[in-house]
């Protein structure tokens, strides 16, 4: 006998996709004043929802190039007294990832708060067969001006995107950041957001949250590989507070590391001496277990990692500092992942918890 097909969004009112209710909107085009884009360097010049220069300064392997069209770490901030908001979306592509929800892919999130007190509210469940979507993320009663946070895609690029507020309410400049300065990561898959279920739970995002600055995300999902050319980039962003190098992962081998990241720090320091670089290393991945080549090769980057920022310390770079990422995911660490690498929503958020401490005290420092 056939089997009924189950769909659990007939069951479920709150599993079914979002549709845009009736009622008339007003859209905006978020790359206009008095919106602010944060978390794409080169976007006052170019105006796009890209995480590199089109045209970069260095040559930067092409897959790189392409990844920088994913739009992670980038937010809208605006306040609005808005009774109804919501987004209108034009990505690259469509959901195609097969262990990383729809929504962290290829959706936006919506918080709503003050700066340092931001409360998730709302993400774009839409449609994951379609390329372009309309969503209603709240309506309301009163006009009590809010302060809004939308988080872009992790692992699509957006084309086009309209956020939309009913014909009565206004868009007003949001609360500014504590100072220009900016918290730059650059890295790997994991950096990037592989796999949150949205966007606003990759490390980077949360941490955005607990800080009133600016946070980029130059996470590059299988491609973090530190080439100096990156570093060279990386050092065209202006006003840095920190660099975050969480980039191990994707060495493809020990030697690789081991050539990598003196030279990326070299590169870095012509242009910015005196700014703070964090090295993070990786956490153990759940191979481990019944391969000890892999504990071995992430215990002997370990040791050169400590290595190597004590020697630099000693010559003279007392703006280098260490965090180790053994312990990052926590007691529960095996319980942290998608896939035995990728984390899932409790892994990220036991990294943002374990770096926030050491970020503030090197923000603290300096």
């Amino acid at each position: 006998m056939e089997k009924d097909s189950l769909k659990i969004d007939d069951l479920d009112k709150n599993m079914k996709v979002d549709t845009m209710n009736d009622g008339d909107f007003t859209w905006y085009d978020p790359k206009e004043l008095p919106f602010r884009i944060s978390g794409l360097p080169w976007f006052s010049e170019e105006k796009l929802y890209r995480r590199l220069p089109k045209q970069p300064t260095y040559e930067i392997p092409n897959i790189v190039d392409r990844l920088a069209h994913c739009t992670a770490g980038a937010q809208i901030h605006f306040q609005t007294n808005a009774t109804k908001l919501a987004i209108k979306v034009k990505l690259f592509g469509k959901a195609d990832m097969n262990h990383m929800a729809a929504t962290g892919q290829c959706g936006f999130d919506c918080y709503i708060g003050e700066p340092t007190k931001q409360k998730f509210y709302r993400v774009t469940n839409y449609d994951r067969t379609q390329q372009e979507y309309e969503i209603t993320f709240f309506e309301r009663a009163d006009r009590a001006l809010l302060n809004i946070t939308l988080n872009f895609p992790l692992y699509q690029g957006v084309e086009k995107v309209w956020v939309g507020i009913d014909g009565a309410g206004k868009i007003v400049a949001p609360p500014p950041y504590e100072s220009n300065k900016k918290v730059i990561f650059y890295g790997t898959s994991i950096t990037q957001g592989g796999c949150a279920s949205r966007p606003g739970m990759a490390y980077t995002n949360i941490l955005s949250r607990r800080f009133n600055l600016e946070f980029i995300n130059l996470g590059f999902s299988g491609n973090g590989k530190g080439e100096p050319n990156m570093a060279s980039l990386i050092a065209e962003i202006k006003d840095p507070a920190c660099l975050v190098l969480d980039y191990e992962p994707n060495c493809v081998s020990t030697e690789h590391y081991k050539e990598t990241l003196p030279q990326f720090i070299k590169v870095y320091r012509q242009t910015h001496p005196e700014v703070p670089i964090l090295v993070v290393s990786k956490f153990p991945y759940a191979l481990e277990a019944l391969d000890r080549s892999l504990l071995e090769q992430r215990l002997e980057r370990l040791t050169f990692q400590k290595g190597l920022i004590k020697r630099l310390k000693e010559e003279g770079d007392k703006q280098l500092y260490f965090h180790e990422g053994t312990e990052i995911l926590g007691e529960y660490a095996d319980e942290c992942t998608v896939d035995g690498i990728h984390p899932n929503d409790l892994g990220f958020m036991r990294i943002a918890d374990s770096l926030e401490g050491t970020l503030k005290r090197i923000l603290t420092e300096t």
